[in-house]
């Protein structure tokens, strides 16, 4: 039986999340300054958040799946400390092709997010994986969330490398406390790291439910990201033409998401995912659809948003914990699937903002990830009734063919 992690040991992996995901988004009201600095045009470091981006998928699906062979004392600060290194090589960067580079090695290692929840998840009590699970999340969603305030505060007061150096002390203050708190107990696994990679792809054939979780969360992620990049392309053009600062203050519509994951945990852990996910969605719909009255409105733009938010995030919260109760012993490589494919299909809504809203409107573009929503809604109710947080059949991740033991 997994052992249930220390007092404070899931409040440290929310804080580990959130500030290990920040250095996705930290340095992106610096790119300005850190193109001057570097004499080079703004379309070269805007590959910056790409290379990012790139890191973290390949993170994903190479470190993830180590959560299933690795102790979390062990696994957590070692990647913390590369996350640590890499945030040195960019700060230290002489020219945009070393910052590329280390910015994909900071994507990669900023994936101990992810690793974050699932370690929750694993060793959370009898009856509160939905509870640690949503816990984490908020952690992420806060680094998601102030990451850009950070990151331009501490730009205007220290420059940008300094900024990077304040994210790699920070990295290496949770690397020193994870050592100290997190259990030093390898999982139980009987495959190799190379036959654990070589599984992930099946998974998606022989697992419905992981299936499912992948096709809802990727539509609402397609939403969320769809809005908010579009978003920020509308606000920025007539008759708005609202400055990037302003365009900025949007996001703290998001605090309502962050508010609402505590209470998503309790509810999953009471009900079930597919419970929370209807519910989420329907509070992410209400949100969208008051969007499409239009951005001439700030204070029902706000409203709308914080709906939104506050529904993707509960629901991404009590999706991850439907898949790791499939198996909880092996959440890892199943959370890794989920991810990798999941930023894939939000990535889509990123590439699509800006051709939809030129051909749309903004009007036009609410209303698909108004659509996204509604589907969301309808693949994630699809969940079977016997598969809740709390409990999940053994059977469900073995081997097409193998029948379960007789009881």
């Amino acid at each position: 039986m997994t052992r249930p992690l220390p007092r404070g040991g899931t409040l440290l992996l929310a804080a580990t999340a959130g500030t290990a995901i920040a250095n996705n988004y930290a340095v992106q009201p610096a790119l300005g300054v850190v193109a001057a600095d570097l004499r080079v045009s703004t379309a070269v470091i805007g590959l910056v958040p790409t290379a990012a981006l790139v890191g973290c998928t390949i993170g994903f699906a190479l470190l993830l799946p180590l959560t299933d062979r690795v102790a979390p004392g062990r696994l957590v600060p070692a990647q913390l400390g590369a996350l640590a290194a890499a945030l040195v090589a960019a700060a230290t960067a002489p020219g945009p092709v070393v910052l590329l580079a280390a910015y994909v090695l900071v994507g990669a290692s900023a994936s101990v997010a992810a690793q974050a929840g699932t370690i929750a998840g694993r060793h959370a009590a009898p009856g509160r994986r939905g509870a640690g699970v949503a816990l984490v999340a908020a952690g992420m969603s806060a680094g998601i969330l102030l990451s850009r305030l950070a990151g331009g505060a501490l730009t205007d007061a220290l420059g940008w490398r300094r900024m990077l150096l304040v994210f790699a002390a920070l990295a290496l203050l949770g690397a020193w406390a994870t050592a100290l708190v997190l259990p030093r107990e390898r999982p139980r696994s009987d495959r190799g790291y190379r036959s654990a990679l070589a599984s992930l792809p099946p998974l998606l054939r022989d697992v419905p439910q992981l299936r499912t979780a992948v096709v809802a969360g990727g539509l609402w992620y397609f939403a969320f990201t769809l809005v908010w990049v579009a978003l920020a392309l509308a606000l920025a053009r007539p008759p708005h033409s609202l400055a990037p600062t302003a365009i900025g203050l949007y996001s703290l519509a998001g605090l309502l998401g962050f508010v609402a994951l505590p209470l998503t945990g309790r509810l999953t852990d009471r009900y079930s995912p597919r419970t929370v996910i209807t519910a989420s969605m329907a509070a992410a719909a209400i949100g969208v659809a008051a969007l499409t009255a239009g951005l001439g409105m700030p204070p029902v733009t706000a409203a709308g948003l914080a709906l939104f938010d506050a529904g993707c995030f509960a629901a991404q919260a009590a999706n991850q914990s439907r898949i790791i109760a499939l198996d909880p012993q092996r959440s890892g490589s199943l959370s890794s699937v989920y991810l990798v494919l999941y930023f894939t299909i939000g990535a889509l809504g990123t590439a699509l903002a800006a051709p939809l809203l030129d051909a749309f409107g903004w009007r036009g573009t609410a209303l698909t990830a108004l659509a996204a929503l509604l589907l969301a809604a309808a693949v994630g109710g699809r969940l079977a009734p016997g598969v809740t947080a709390r409990r999940a059949p053994a059977e469900t991740c073995r081997r097409p063919g193998r029948r379960p033991e007789p009881r």
